[in-house]
């Protein structure tokens, strides 16, 4: 039977940056020392004017050929992971392997997801690999926050960052490094406590709605709205056991693992979960700092560090784990 596994990852952050300088300057009741310890964050990437998601996943995808243009004739499924598409239809994952250059013989899907993202994109590849559908997926990750936060909204403008991250799933038939199996959860009753207001059918960015908000750009692409107390809850309540789950479900241990990569949502909710699951300090690995939570591309871009690192590395079982806007969230064990 064939196996799939993580074979390359490239990621890209837009040049333009927002660090907490910046950000206490506009918002003077901050201090940089309060927004280390809320997030966890000192730089966030924001995408250039006129830079949608699925131009960060372009040249997400440009720089993974770049770095590994041998794949380029192997690739035959792209999947797209974002929550903001370019239309209704087409689908943006069609317009994406056109740009790329990919081969006409190479399927292509878009999945609109967020936190959980990238759990769900790697699902669905190791499907389509161990079906026998396809032997090479490329899955592209990427979005724009940035563009959706209210110029006030310095909550929200602490956390999120754009950006995008590119993932080869692989089929082997005999190479150890595998991607195991998975655990989803959803609860839809929590939708509204994370949504991006006026920016689909429900709701569409109305002429009333684009001069409400004249004074910052009119918010064109909608305005998310996030209730974060409510957030942080359902996070901890469903994280760890989610983390029980993908144990059991493993036939393995806490310490059978040799690191834990969640979504980076904030600084302060990782520790707090971290402590809660008895995760030791050198098992977790955290990297937002000069980033922020950049939505569905934060774990590969994580996984990329751990292993620039050293601190994921061959044969080492990691445990992946995404969680947040829907209610929605996932988990895998993978091994490097």
């Amino acid at each position: 039977m064939p196996h799939s596994f993580i074979r390359a990852i490239s990621y890209y952050l837009p040049e333009k940056t927002l660090d907490n300088a910046e950000l206490c300057r506009i918002f003077p009741q901050l201090t940089d020392e309060d927004i280390v310890r809320k997030t966890g964050i000192k730089v966030r990437h924001i995408a250039a004017d006129g830079e949608i998601a699925s131009e960060i996943a372009c040249t997400t995808g440009m720089r993974f050929l770049e770095e590994h243009p041998d794949t380029k004739t192997e690739i035959d499924f792209l999947i797209y992971i974002s929550d903001a598409l370019d239309f209704k239809g087409p689908t943006s994952a069609c317009i994406l392997q056109d740009k790329l250059g990919l081969s006409k013989n190479c399927g292509a899907i878009d999945i609109l997801h967020g936190c959980s993202g990238f759990i769900y994109g790697i699902s669905t590849a190791k499907g389509l690999i161990e079906s026998g559908q396809a032997k090479n997926v490329l899955l592209l990750t990427a979005d724009m926050p940035c563009k959706v936060l209210h110029p006030a909204d310095y909550e929200t403008r602490m956390i999120f960052s754009d950006g995008g991250a590119a993932t080869l799933i692989s089929c082997s038939e005999n190479n150890t490094s595998t991607i195991g199996k998975f655990v989803f959860g959803t609860d839809g009753s929590g939708a509204y406590n994370l949504i991006t207001r006026f920016s689909g059918s429900r709701e569409q960015p109305t002429v009333e709605w684009l001069e409400k908000h004249k004074a910052v750009g009119g918010m064109p692409y909608g305005k998310m709205e996030m209730n974060g107390t409510e957030v942080f809850i359902f996070a901890i309540k469903v994280v760890p056991n989610m983390i029980n789950q993908l144990l059991e479900k493993h036939e393995l241990k806490m310490d059978d693992i040799d690191l834990f990569v969640f979504h980076q949502a904030s600084g302060f909710l990782l520790e707090i979960l971290r402590k809660k699951i008895k995760i030791p300090k050198e098992k977790f690995f955290v990297y937002l700092e000069n980033c922020g939570n950049t939505v569905s591309a934060s774990i590969p871009i994580a996984l990329f560090e751990a292993m620039k690192e050293g601190k994921a590395k061959k044969g080492d079982k990691i445990l992946l784990a995404g969680f947040g806007i829907g209610y929605s969230w996932g988990g895998t064990i993978i091994e490097l």
